[in-house]
């Protein structure tokens, strides 16, 4: 048992009463595929090894929730009541952190699986704000939670979609299915290649040779995100319309239009808007080849691509901001780094970085420094390490 674990039960003893079980849903890093996953595109991110931890137990018609990283009472809502809830975020706000969970346990409900009340303590090792997919986690270990709980069956997809619906309905970001499946479906050692438009998906060994991925943590809270996010999914929605009443066309998303569809179209959408739709055409494109560049072991083509999609995400998508765009740039001036980006839903959080092993200490040294000098923050850096998901490791 580790530290979280101990944390979590020690927390659900305090906390709570009866016989607990343990349970784990992983963070996630997306390697490259950005602002793509609501544009029907292809993603390539790993589950992580950090991540959620629960300790939880039945209880009898009601749900209660209890945060080691959230220290207050706590929530506590009758299975009845959380039934006649509507589904919107106006209803769940008050729950705060818990609007998560009780959003996933509303979605199992709407869906018609049968389940009484449970009690959880969860305590999480995914640092705050960070762009690791927290609230994806939570979701997931949720789902993990009522069905091992209750024997319910969930596979691995069935938890993505009632967990997005949840982050959708719930806690009002439209985001896509991406963080949620790779949380509920990633396995160790693994990046996982995903379709977003079909959910059809593989896996890639996660094996770098002789370079390893830093995690390099802003710690710029991410305030604009969320808003931001919703913003360039309408504008994204704007140009698939406009695009296709321009050219007479029925292309399904933004990523299944041609790089040559878009240039004939261009003067049909405003200039903000074409570079949106730019970067998710590129982005699509770009993902495919880091894939190829994963599994034939060039990690310097691989490096390439993330610099190029930071490059994307700043000039046409402009999510990235100035810490983001500063530690990058520290990363990439560094020697033995091949290749540098934002990664997440952007405004802060966390970059990646490619860099060779024998290179990564004074590279982590001078980026701290640089990052230090430019900003006024102490950013984090760590060495991504892959993690197995709830539903992931019994495919």
């Amino acid at each position: 048992m580790n530290g979280f674990e101990e944390t979590a039960l020690g927390l659900f003893e305090e906390r709570f009463s009866g016989g607990t079980e343990l349970f784990f849903a992983p963070g996630r890093v997306n390697l490259i595929g950005e602002h793509v996953d609501y544009n029907g595109g292809r993603v390539l991110p790993c589950s992580l090894s950090l991540g959620t931890y629960a300790a939880a137990a039945r209880e009898e018609g009601v749900i209660r929730l209890a945060s080691a990283d959230m220290p207050g009472e706590e929530v506590r809502l009758a299975l009845s009541e959380l039934a006649s809830l509507p589904l919107e975020p106006a209803a769940f706000a008050r729950f705060g952190w818990a609007a998560y969970a009780l959003g996933v346990a509303a979605q199992l409900i709407r869906a018609g699986y049968s389940f009484g009340g449970f009690s959880m303590a969860v305590c999480g090792s995914l640092p705050r704000g960070s762009g690791l997919s927290s609230s994806a986690s939570l979701e997931v270990l949720t789902c993990a939670v009522v069905s091992g709980l209750y024997g319910l069956g969930l596979d691995g997809v069935t938890a993505s979609k009632l967990s997005l619906a949840a982050e959708r309905e719930c806690a009002g970001v439209n985001c896509g299915i991406m963080d949620q499946f790779v949380c509920a479906l990633g396995r160790k050692d693994c990046a996982l290649l995903l379709d977003t438009h079909t959910l059809e998906h593989g896996y890639f060994p996660f094996d770098l040779g002789e370079n390893v991925l830093l995690i390099m943590n802003t710690k710029k809270p991410r305030r604009l995100a969320d808003s931001k996010y919703n913003e360039r999914r309408a504008e994204c929605e704007l140009a698939l319309r406009l695009i296709n009443e321009r050219l007479e066309a029925c292309f399904p998303s933004l990523c299944t239009v041609t790089p040559e569809a878009l240039a004939e179209a261009k003067d049909a959408l405003p200039p903000a808007v074409f570079r949106r739709a730019r970067h998710a055409v590129t982005e699509n494109a770009r993902t495919l080849a880091a894939a190829e560049a994963l599994g034939v072991g060039d990690a310097a083509l691989f490096g390439s691509l993330l610099s190029a999609s930071h490059a994307s995400l700043r000039d046409d998508y402009e999510v990235t901001g100035r810490e983001l765009d500063s530690i990058v740039r520290a990363a990439e001036e560094q020697e033995g780094v091949l290749g540098a980006r934002m990664t997440g839903a952007g405004f802060g959080g966390c970059a990646i970085a490619l860099c060779r092993k024998n290179a990564a200490r004074e590279a982590v040294r001078r980026i701290t420094a640089v990052y230090k000098a430019e900003t006024g923050l102490d950013c984090e850096i760590y060495t991504a390490e892959t993690g197995d998901s709830p539903f992931g490791r019994a495919l």
